[in-house]
């Protein structure tokens, strides 16, 4: 398997407009409370607080199909469906939790006009690829992106992130910036070449 090694610049220009769309979006600390409650109720298996478990397999299989796991694990790994749980839990987004629902209905709509079946979580990868290309340009397809990716790539010490997996999905290992050695002598390290 190769490694795309992305710079973090490179990746927060790339994801620059992410947000773009989204029925909501959050500051940096929503999304770092989320992250720690999300890392607590998934080591828990703790029930969900805001969706039913209909709901969540919807939402988890939605987030499995904008970062699968393939040769790296995905979002599901990631532990995204405890994410969006405590970000919809809170009561100042019962709004956006009320469109995303309705997003979801009008998703589980076509899933039974368009393929028979009752959920989309039972499709197919290939089907269910179809029906979220046909809603990609919807404010609920771009709040499931933005979230899942937020969910997925966050700081593994606010609980996002678990086990590091966005990390491996983008390559970037994870080890201290600094190299000894350390301090004030640096520069005379540098120059005699040692």
């Amino acid at each position: 398997m190769a490694v795309n090694h992305l710079s973090r610049r490179d990746f927060l220009v790339n994801t620059a407009s992410l947000a773009k769309g989204s029925l909501l979006v959050l500051s940096a600390p929503a999304i770092l409370t989320a992250c720690r409650e999300a890392s607590e109720s998934a080591r828990n298996e703790a029930a969900f607080t805001v969706f039913s478990n209909e709901e969540a397999a919807e939402l988890t299989a939605i987030a499995a199909r904008i970062i699968p796991s393939d040769d790296t694990p995905g979002a599901t790994e990631a532990g995204v469906i405890y994410f969006l749980d405590n970000i919809f839990g809170e009561p100042q987004r019962e709004p956006q939790l009320v469109m995303l629902r309705d997003g979801l209905r009008e998703l589980g709509l076509q899933v039974a006009t368009e393929t028979g079946a009752a959920y989309f979580h039972e499709l197919t990868e290939a089907q269910q690829d179809d029906l979220l290309a046909q809603n990609e340009n919807t404010p609920f397809f771009a709040t499931m992106r933005y979230l899942t990716i937020a969910g997925t790539f966050s700081l593994p010490e606010y609980g996002g992130n678990q086990n590091k997996i966005g990390y491996q999905i983008i390559g970037f290992e994870d080890r201290g910036a600094w190299a000894a050695p350390y301090g004030y002598y640096d520069a005379d390290y540098m120059e005699k070449g040692e």
